[in-house]
Order: structure tokens, then C-alpha cells, then sequence
């Protein structure tokens, strides 16, 4: 993506929303740094500031400091030369009213174009009236032009914010009321925001205009009456192509899918159609029926079908478009519980699936290469209820690495990692900078264990203002909010640095704090998360061993938040806030290019054997089947690694081992074993399962190759499918609706049975609440905040009042929607 929004609350009261409303298909879940619902090429990335009333304070400006503002201070030296950042600081001032908003977006890769809007409504009956100011930067923020009068002073809608075409192309789009004729206008640019066009829509929006990967000047859309809607000519002209869509998403080779129910209803799910067209409109065929929802991830479509047994429904995934469906090996879900696509490339898919149950907890399934055959990864995977955050993260600064939280037995939160695409996982290590109290050494030693936080941990309100975050061109980087065991206060977490993907970590900043990965990772940056005006922000040239900090103001800001191009390739950084007056918002943008005093050359590299835990093994660094030796900075280097940085890297195949394998379908790797042993469930049935259409069964050793791995020899245990030459169907064309499957004795007998569950369910709620949690309901509580928290008297995680403004750039699925498929 080449854009990032911010979306900056200037209402006092306003709080950070986890989920993002609209119309009447019910709430896409949106979490900042996530994909807006709707599909790739909308507004980009989105984040949102909320501002504080509080007193200023007094600050005396002054030069970069050389001394450390880390926690390894003794270690760390000045840098060289007197690098002076005061000359290449650029202050911004933006007049925002009261109860106005900001948005900003990046144009394009490396063109150096910012769009900043600010917009002021007032809502009056039935009708809206406000105002709308474009800005224009060409100099990565330094320096801003005021150019409404390009989009004719219309009101831009707030809603819908800058659409930036996802290839990089300067392609622009503003959606604006126009209030004298009670229509909608578009303003299209075709040259990052120089100029732009206007385009009377014949429809009113429901959602963003959404741009087709693959040509981006073919958009989509829907109008307030579910009407679908495309061009092909970036807007220019528009046809309804459909009518009563629900969930629209763009396909690979210019495919559109989508939901319906043509009798209006959006809202009854598990009686939806899944269409495609493969032609832009001009001809449509169902693939699927009695839907509940779908999503697009990597090569893969998955949907979730009824199953025609009550209120049951199970996966369906396709790999070719949705002409041949295959049934996932995965247990089926009811109304309580749901699905949710973790991860999904062309390689594999990570899928949790809810316990039954309010538990909050559920079980992390690893595919095969066809998305078909599924095993246990991880048990007791957390999850809030809602079904609408986890701490998943995908670790992009490393091949095969994710973080996640679980559930210990005794009910404790850790963090666990896995290195090879979920085959293990384990708990993270204490880091050798940080302690824990002697009563937890010795009397709880499995809790002195570091802690990540992330979408979970902000759920539960605690004080985490960013997602841990790393970049694909920033080797084995990783920022992230952390605690160990019980000597530190979860409730406000630290920043902790990994620089190995990480194997190992080291306490990097007390307290909460922005950050953000500048220069391929060259260069971070970071300010504290407070209440208060700042006026300092910290930087460091080691990946985070050393700090140092420079004052970048003599009149300190109330902090909304810091934003850099994506890609983290740039220098500059940009930090957004106000001061008392809440009708100016102000940017301020540091070039931190000064700095370094000289281009990075080769002997500022060191080769970095990836996923080395143990130099004298034979098999050292073998992950997924190969060894992969790259050139990262030199952490003693002070230099710039310039726009055009390309990570050298050379591969070598390693022999196949143990290592390289997930467990089978019906198989599953006990805690802290790493043979894989058959499901208790499972034993003496027959490993069948349904594969384009016919019954194949397995003959396993309980190992399975694990997708994209490119081990050869070595290791090969057994593994068998055999066509039994029995044809099998899914349901996921069945036409007929459930209740025509039903006799009406059998419906009368189910509405009983659910009538009686429903009194005792609610008796059993009610019974809990009052008599086991004081009338609150039952929460997963971290370890460390467990102790703080019954020692101060909380009644409950809820009532901490921890506010949070933005949660950062998560990094979700690769390829996915990012949508939660329930």
C-alpha cells in the first residue's frame, strides 16, 4: 500500500473505536493499521489520535543531546561529528475548528506527495453541512500549500478520506457533498493531487471506492441502496452492474466477488449467495450458496457454508476462483462461535477456530498447500469473545516468524513465538537487560518470561499506544510494548528491541512509546506516551541499544501522534499534536538526513546468518529448508542506507529433518515435545477426507511437509493419499433453505430444546455474575497484571482506565481482507 491516513479527533471526548460501522451489512471490524473493509486499494492504512485536555508545561529548547536516553547508557558513546537538527526541523500549523477532523495520505512511493484534509460538519435535521481544506506537500511534509481551491471549496466526506490507488500510479480520490444540488461528486487526480477532475455520481456511497489490483482504473462500489456499482475509466462514468450486494471484494485477473440475498437482507447470514463475475459486470454465476461470509486471502477463497444441521457451519476453501470448492478439515462452528483467517499467502493458511463456549480461548489450524487438509498448531490460543481482536502478529523482518498469546493452564497470558510457520511454538525469553522480583524467581519461574502486547492487550485497556512492529527491509527488526513476569507493571508496559527476529530481546525504553523504523532500519525514532505536551523525541543509529534525544520544539505539543512514509525507507518523520489552542493542529517534520554524515559503503555490512541459535550445529540456520546468510548494517555504523537499499541475501538448501514438517491431519506436537502423536479424537477412525470431489484417505506417520519448504533428502517419513474412487459433495451450492429441510415436528421439537438452553443459559449467566464474579464477567487476566491488580483492590481489568490513542502499524495478513470470517 502506498498510502497511510490519519484520522485526528479534535473532540476532547472523543475515544479510540475498535470497529468501524457501515450501513446496514453490520460492522467491518477495523483496528488501526489494518486494511479498511472494503479491499485493497482504498485510504490505505488508517490511525486515529484522540486529544487531551491538560495543563502545558515549560521546556527549554535546545540542541540534539549527546547523551544516551536508553537503558544501556554506560555503553553508549556520542555520535560522531556535531550533526545539527534544528535547521532541518519544519513546523506546519493547520486551522481545524472545533469538532473538525484531519486526514492525511501518502501519493505514490518515493514522490515525496502528502495530502492533508481537514474537515468541519455540522449536522443540522436531516441534512449535513461542513467544510473541507486540502493541503498539498511535496517535500515529505516539510512544507505545505493550501489547495481547496482545486476541489472548488466542495465538503469532502470525512468517511471516506483520500483514496490513493494502490500501484503507485498518483491516483487520487476525493468524495464530496455537493449541498445545492444534494448530490455526490468525486474529485479524481491522475497526477499525485497536482490537479484535479470532477464527476458527478449517480448514486449515493456507501463505502469507499474501491480500486481493482490489478488496473486501477477499473473502481468499485456500493450505493446506500446495496446497488453495486463499477467504472472502467477511473470514475469518469459509472453503471450499476447488480443490485442488493452485501460483502464486495476484488478477485484476482479483474474477478469480482460478492454477496446477495434477493429479498433485500444483508442480515441473515447463512442465506447468502456468493457470485463472481470474471467480465466487469456483464455476466454473473453463483459459487456458492448458504453462505455466512467469505474472505480472500493469498490463492485462496474461503467461505463459511451452513451445514444444514441446525445452527452449524463449516469452512469451504477454493484455490481456482471458486469453480471447485473443497471441504477444510475443520471442526464445524455454531452461532457461538466463529472463524477467523489468521494468515493466509500462496503457501499456507493460519486458522483459529473458536472453542465452544464463552471462553475466549480457541485453536490455531495449519493448512496444507490446498487449504484443504488442516492440523493443531497451537491450543488455548487467545481471543477476545467478540471474536474481534488477538495478539497475532505477523513478523515480517524474518521468514517464517509469528507472535501470538495463549492461555497457560493455570488461566496465565504468555506470549509464544513459532520460527517455522507454526510447526512449534514457544515462550518467549526473558531479556538479559530486564529482572524479575526474587519471590517470582524462585516461587513462579515460568512467569518470569517476557510479555508482548498487542490488539488483545489494548481490548483489555491497558496503556499500549502502538502494535509491535517490524519491515520487510529492516532485517530481524522488531518494535514491541512488552512486561516480565510480575516485577513489572503491565499496565504500563515498556519497549523492548529485538534484532534477530526474535530469539532474543533487550529493554529498550521505560514506558510507553510511539515508534517508528526510518532508513530500512537504520534509524529509530520514538516520543513517550503521555498526558502531558512533549517536546522531545528520541532516536538511535544501534537497532535500539542506544538512545539519544533531541528537543524539536521550545513550545512543547500535546501529542496526537508521528507518521512516516510507508515502507520505512525514508529519513523523515512526522509528528502530529496541537497546543491549547484546539483550532490549529500543527505537523512538525523532522529530516533526520543530516545526521549521517556519509553514504553507507560495503564495509559498513556484516553478514547475518538468519535463525542462528547455534554456530556449531551442523544445521545451524536451517528454517523451512534453507540456510539464508544476509548483509545487514553494522550496528557501530552511522550512515545512511539511502531510498534504493536492497537486502543481498544467499540461500543454501539444508537436508530435511523433523524440523521441516507440520503435523498431520489428526496429529498434533504435545507442549514442549517435538514428535508429533495422533489426536486422542481421531484414533482408530479413518483419515478421510474430500478433495475436488472425491473421497481421498490418508496413510500418515503423522508428518506433514510443511508448504514452501525446500528441504531435499534427509528425513522422509511416510505419507499417503489414496482416491477411494467414492464421489463426494459439499453443500456448498445447495439450494434449498434450511427450513425446508426441516419437517414440522422436527422444528417445533428444535424451537423447544432452544426455549429450554435459552432459560437455562440465562439462569447459569446470571447465577455466575452474581455469585462468582462479583457481577462481572470472568476476564483473561495477564500474570503480571493478576498480583497488581488484587493488591490495589480492582475490581477488574475493565475498570482500569488506561486510555490509549493509536495502536500503530500492524502487520496482519499479507494477502488477506483482514477480515474476520465468522
Amino acid at each position: 500500500m502506498s498510502s497511510l491516513v490519519i484520522l485526528a479527533l479534535t473532540n476532547p471526548a472523543a475515544r479510540w473505536m475498535g470497529r468501524d460501522c457501515i450501513g446496514v451489512c453490520g460492522c467491518q471490524r477495523f483496528l488501526s493499521g489494518r486494511r479498511r473493509a472494503g479491499g485493497a486499494g482504498g485510504a490505505g492504512l488508517h490511525r486515529e489520535f484522540v486529544r487531551r485536555d491538560v495543563e502545558p508545561q515549560s521546556f527549554q529548547r535546545s540542541e540534539l543531546s549527546k547523551r544516551s536516553a536508553g537503558l544501556n547508557e554506560q555503553t553508549c558513546t556520542a555520535l560522531p561529528g556535531d550533526p545539527t537538527l534544528s535547521n532541518n526541523t519544519h513546523t506546519f500549523t493547520f486551522k481545524v475548528r472545533a469538532m473538525g477532523s484531519l486526514s492525511l495520505a501518502w501519493v505514490g512511493d518515493g514522490s515525496g506527495v502528502l495530502l492533508v484534509l481537514t474537515t468541519f460538519q455540522v449536522p443540522l435535521f436531516m441534512m449535513r453541512f461542513g467544510q473541507s481544506n486540502l493541503y498539498r506537500s511535496e517535500d515529505y511534509g516539510k512544507t505545505f500549500e493550501d489547495v481547496t481551491h482545486l476541489i472548488n471549496h466542495t465538503f469532502i466526506q470525512t468517511e471516506f478520506g483520500i483514496a490513493i490507488s494502490p500501484d503507485h500510479s498518483g491516483k487520487v480520490i476525493l468524495t464530496g457533498v455537493v449541498s445545492e444540488i444534494g448530490g455526490f461528486r468525486l474529485f479524481r487526480s491522475q497526477d499525485f493531487g497536482l490537479t484535479f477532475v470532477s464527476t458527478d455520481l449517480p448514486f449515493e456511497p456507501l463505502i469507499q471506492m474501491l480500486y481493482n489490483p490489478g488496473d486501477c482504473n477499473a473502481l468499485l462500489t456500493l450505493s446506500i441502496t446495496l446497488d453495486m456499482w463499477l467504472s472502467e475509466d477511473f470514475g469518469a462514468t459509472w453503471r450499476k452492474i447488480h443490485d442488493s450486494a452485501c460483502l464486495v471484494r476484488w478477485g484476482p485477473k479483474n474477478s469480482v466477488f460478492f454477496t446477495t440475498n434477493y429479498n433485500g437482507s444483508c442480515n441473515e447470514k447463512g442465506m447468502l449467495e456468493l457470485r463472481k463475475t470474471s467480465d466487469y459486470g456483464r455476466s454473473f454465476h453463483t459459487i456458492a450458496t448458504r453462505v455466512y461470509s467469505f474472505v480472500l486471502g493469498g490463492k485462496f477463497v474461503f467461505a463459511s457454508i451452513m451445514t444444514g444441521k441446525g445452527t452449524e457451519r463449516m469452512i469451504h476453501v477454493s484455490v481456482d476462483g471458486g469453480e471447485v470448492w473443497n471441504m477444510a478439515q475443520l471442526p464445524t462452528v455454531n452461532h457461538e462461535q466463529f472463524y477467523s483467517i489468521l494468515s493466509a499467502n500462496q503457501d499456507m493458511i493460519f486458522m483459529h477456530v473458536d472453542d465452544p463456549g464463552d471462553s475466549g480461548v480457541g485453536t490455531i489450524y495449519v493448512s496444507d498447500d490446498r487449504g484443504t487438509v488442516f492440523s493443531k498448531s497451537l491450543e488455548r490460543h487467545l481471543y477476545t469473545t467478540t471474536g474481534s481482536d488477538t495478539d497475532f502478529t505477523v513478523v515480517t523482518s524474518l521468514r517464517g516468524v509469528y507472535m501470538t498469546s495463549a492461555l497457560t493452564e493455570d488461566g496465565a497470558v504468555e506470549t509464544v513465538i513459532t520460527f517455522d510457520q507454526g510447526a512449534r511454538w514457544q515462550a518467549l525469553h526473558r531479556p538479559q537487560n530486564s529482572h524479575c522480583d526474587s519471590e517470582t524467581s524462585t516461587n513462579r519461574p515460568n512467569r518470569c518470561r517476557l510479555h508482548i502486547h498487542a490488539s488483545y492487550s489494548t481490548t483489555m485497556k491497558m496503556n499500549v499506544p502502538m502494535l509491535p512492529l517490524s519491515q520487510p527491509n529492516a532485517v530481524g527488526l522488531i518494535l514491541a510494548h512488552g512486561s516480565v513476569g510480575d516485577a513489572e507493571s503491565a499496565l504500563s508496559p515498556n519497549v523492548y528491541v529485538s534484532d534477530d527476529g526474535g530469539y532474543s530481546w533487550l529493554l529498550a525504553l521505560e514506558g510507553p512509546h510511539h515508534y517508528a523504523i526510518l532508513d530500512s532500519g537504520g534509524l529509530l525514532v520514538a516520543v513517550e506516551h503521555t498526558n502531558s505536551p512533549v517536546n522531545q523525541i528520541k532516536f538511535s543509529t544501534d537497532e535500539g541499544q542506544c538512545w539519544h534525544t533531541y528537543n524539536f520544539t521550545s513550545d512543547p505539543l500535546h501529542f496526537s501522534g508521528m507518521d512516516s512514509e510507508p515502507g520505512s525507507r525514508t529519513i523523515n518523520v512526522s509528528l502530529w499534536g496541537y497546543r491549547n489552542d484546539f483550532s490549529k493542529w500543527l505537523v512538525i517534520t523532522i529530516d533526520f538526513r543530516k545526521l549521517f554524515t556519509r553514504d553507507c559503503t560495503e564495509g559498513d555490512y556484516v553478514q547475518w546468518l538468519a535463525h542462528s541459535a547455534d554456530p556449531s550445529g551442523v544445521n545451524d540456520g536451517c528454517v523451512l529448508g534453507y540456510k539464508e546468510t544476509l548483509l545487514r548494517l553494522r550496528k557501530d555504523s552511522v550512515c545512511w542506507n539511502g531510498r534504493d537499499y536492497a537486502i543481498a541475501k544467499k540461500l543454501s538448501t539444508c537436508p530435511c529433518t523433523a524440523d521441516d514438517y507440520h503435523c498431520d491431519f489428526g496429529y498434533y506436537r504435545p507442549e514442549n515435545r517435538s514428535e508429533c502423536v495422533e489426536q486422542e479424537e481421531m484414533t482408530g477412525r479413518p483419515l478421510e477426507f474430500c478433495l475436488n470431489r472425491t473421497t481421498e484417505q490418508l496413510q500418515t506417520s503423522g508428518y506433514r511437509k510443511i508448504p514452501g519448504d525446500q528441504c531435499e533428502g534427509g528425513f522422509q517419513p511416510d505419507r499417503k493419499e489414496t482416491d477411494l474412487r467414492r464421489l463426494c459433495t459439499s453443500n456448498v451450492l445447495y439450494s434449498d433453505s434450511l427450513t425446508e429441510t426441516s419437517s414440522p415436528n422436527a422444528a417445533v421439537i428444535v424451537m423447544v430444546v432452544l426455549l429450554i438452553l435459552l432459560t437455562s443459559g440465562v439462569a447459569g449467566v446470571w447465577l455466575v455474575k452474581k455469585y462468582v464474579c462479583g457481577g462481572r464477567f470472568l476476564v483473561h487476566r495477564y500474570s503480571v497484571m493478576r498480583d497488581n491488580v488484587e493488591a490495589n483492590k480492582i475490581e477488574g481489568v475493565d475498570d482500569v482506565d488506561t486510555h490509549y490513542m493509536e495502536t500503530g502499524k500492524a502487520q496482519y495478513n499479507e494477502d488477506s481482507d483482514q477480515d474476520l470470517l465468522e
